[in-house]
Order: structure tokens, then sequence, then C-alpha cells
């Protein structure tokens, strides 16, 4: 099941994946909503997943996977560096991340591999993560001061840096503002930001910097 709000990305995976003799496309779904209604109906062994669709976060949308369908496995598929969301995608339930801008055959690599009951991620996280396991005092003093942001507060952030105000962020979330604005506090808190102009500086920039 291929999951993810750009046609041309779905159309490319598909037809990728329905050149191979051992795999076969047999959904897609342009949004969360959609994608829980056709892994309903549908039960594949494998869903490719964006972390970034229109209507819901594709990390919050592997959550309820794991629960509606637990033998489901999930491949997150971004355009954010694996930095940061790789570990953040394991811990909810996925087993493996790829970014976007990687080769055919790596995707093509990751599938099997989690089809065989492996995790796949790249050499570089897998060497980070194992890092940090092995580090008995589990500090990482060369962690972005972003990492610390729970997975809400960092979407929260996220939309902050692309020139959303409270209000609009609180429709997107299908939150309250009242929450929102609490997690704003947080996430300035979490950065040592002053005030509500350093945090929407420090957002655009970072923002910039992962596009």
């Amino acid at each position: 099941m291929l999951v993810d709000d750009h046609p041309l990305v779905r159309t490319g995976l598909a037809q990728l994946i329905n050149r191979q003799d051992d795999l076969a496309v047999i959904g897609e779904a342009d949004s969360a909503s959609a994608a829980i209604s056709a892994i309903d109906k549908l039960k594949p062994d494998l869903a490719v997943v964006d972390i970034s669709l229109d209507d819901r976060n594709g990390i919050d949308l592997l959550k309820d996977l794991v629960v509606r369908a637990p033998k489901l496995n999930v491949l997150m598929l971004s355009m954010h560096p694996e930095s940061l969301y790789a570990e953040r995608a394991l811990r909810a339930g996925a087993k493996g991340y790829i970014m976007k801008q990687e080769a055919p055959d790596k995707v093509l690599v990751a599938l099997r591999r989690i089809v065989a009951g492996d995790v796949y991620v790249s050499d570089a996280i897998a060497a980070k993560m194992l890092k940090s396991m092995t580090d008995r005092r589990g500090s990482q003093p060369h962690e972005s001061p972003v990492e610390r942001l729970s997975d809400r507060e960092l979407e929260v952030f996220r939309y902050i840096g692309k020139g959303f105000g409270t209000r609009e962020i609180a429709e997107k979330l299908f939150l309250s503002v009242k929450t929102v604005e609490t997690h704003r506090e947080h996430i300035k808190a979490k950065l040592k930001l002053a005030n509500k102009g350093e945090l929407l500086r420090y957002a655009v920039q970072w923002v910039a910097d992962q596009e």
C-alpha cells in the first residue's frame, strides 16, 4: 500500500515496485483517512507511508496503524533528514525509514529487508543508534536542540517555521488554540528561546535548512 499525497511519487513507486517479480502494489491512498480505510479493506503486508500528509502527520497515522493492524509492516518515506525523524518513526512502530532522495535500488532493498522480517535504516543512522545505546551516560553532545522536542511539538514547530499562526496550526492539527499555545511554551523552554520573535526566527531558519 502506497500512502503519499503526491500523485507523481505514488506513480513512480508503483512503477518501480510492479516491475519486480516478488513485489506488487495492491492499493494507493493520498491521505491518512483514505489509508486507514484502504488498509482495513485490502490488508497489505507492507505500507510505504509519507511522513508529511496533508490531513495528518505520518507518525500519528503510524501509531494508529500499529493498533489497528499490528501485523502490518510500515516503511516511512520522507524528504526530512533521517537524523531527525528515523528514530522517532522506529519508536512509533515503523520497520524502516528511507528518504525520497535515495536511489530506486535502495527503496527495493528496504522493502525486501522489511518483508523478510528485518529493520531498514541507513548505515549512518544505524551507527548513530548503536552509539546511543552503548553510551552509558546516554548523552549526545552533538544532538540538535530540535531533537529534544516531542513528536507533536516538532509538528507545531515546523508549522511555525512555515509561517502559520497559532489558530491556523490548531486547525491543521485538530487541536485547541490553548493546546497549541502550551506546545509553543514548551518549545521555547526546550530550545531556550526568550520570546515569540526568537521562536519564529529559529523555526523559519530550521525549516529553510531542511529544504
